[in-house]
């Protein structure tokens, strides 16, 4: 049994405009827990998944996740493990469709997970395979890609996801421009009672502003989180019709950044000790849905258990 946890993440800029993104790690977190169930199965590898939070959420990333890694490690001539079914679970804190990377999250846990498992049911360790945490992190993208749940591949979320901490990246590139920590005290995440998923976005619409989300993503290069995270909030709120007023109330109250996370239904909002949260908290409680008090997550990906 292996079970990895891995963090949401919270955008700072958008990459569906341009193709160059920016996020950051949050303490909610997707686990998976991977263990075999046997050796009888008529393929070379197959899994039983099964999600905890929801039964009936769709197996095809986490199938081609595993089918990846199994394929992988398949290049070696050490490695001979054939029929065999893994069991998946996974348990979640982030909800989907609320622009908080809950499939980066979700591929980074299982790949990571099942490379694991499989390295040592095969008597092998990590010191027999030249593959990397890096060559893990684009496992789970090109999965994402090939199953559709994301337009650009989310190197930005799924580097944020996979390393922890503040990630600028160009998506297209697969390169991670800069890595900062991220110093706030505290992340508000307000949730509304529905969900938005990014393959039913208006693209051309995020596109038609590239030029102004340019400027949020020069903000970011700059290191300056604050004006990068609200501008690309304000500009993503026009581009798909979604209400600004929530950003715009709790900036009001005192949080120093606020916008919407991905292409919604979330938003972030950051906190440092100056900040009065119980004002920020009462200005946002006329809004449905749920608002989550969390922190940034600067660590990424880890294993909770290898047995």
């Amino acid at each position: 049994m292996v079970i990895v946890r891995s963090p949401a993440s919270a955008t700072v800029v958008n990459a569906i405009s341009m193709g160059k993104g920016s996020a950051f790690g949050i303490k909610l977190y997707v686990t998976a827990d991977v263990t075999v169930l046997n050796y009888d199965s008529d393929k070379d590898i197959e899994c039983r998944f099964k999600s905890l939070d929801d039964p009936d959420m769709d197996s095809e990333l986490v199938e081609l996740c595993i089918r990846m890694v199994y394929d992988e490690l398949n290049k070696y001539d050490d490695f001979n493990l054939k029929n065999i079914c893994l069991k998946v679970e996974t348990k979640s804190d982030i909800p989907p469709g609320s622009g908080l990377s809950s499939s980066s999250a979700a591929s980074n846990s299982v790949v990571y997970a099942t490379f694991l498992l499989l390295l040592e049911e095969a008597g092998m360790t990590r010191e027999d395979v030249d593959i990397s945490e890096w060559d893990l992190l684009n496992i789970g993208i090109d999965a994402s890609l090939e199953v559709g749940v994301t337009k650009t591949g989310s190197f930005d979320d799924a580097t944020a996801s996979f390393y922890g901490g503040w990630k600028v990246t160009n998506n297209y590139n697969r390169e991670i421009l800069h890595d900062y920590l991220v110093d706030y005290s505290k992340v508000l995440i307000y949730i509304p009672n529905k969900s938005l998923y990014t393959a039913q976005s208006d693209v051309k619409a995020m596109q038609t502003l590239a030029p102004l989300v340019e400027i949020a993503f020069s903000y970011a290069m700059k290191k300056n989180i604050e004006k990068a995270l609200t501008l690309n909030g304000f500009l993503f709120c026009v581009a798909l019709n979604v209400d600004s007023q929530v950003s715009m109330d709790a900036l009001k109250a005192g949080a120093k950044a606020a916008g919407l996370s991905g292409t919604g239904s979330a938003y972030s909002i950051l906190v440092d000790d100056s900040t009065d949260i119980d004002e920020i908290k009462s200005a946002l409680s006329k809004y449905p849905g749920r608002l989550v008090e969390t922190e940034p997550d600067n660590v990424g990906s880890v294993v909770l258990d290898n047995l």
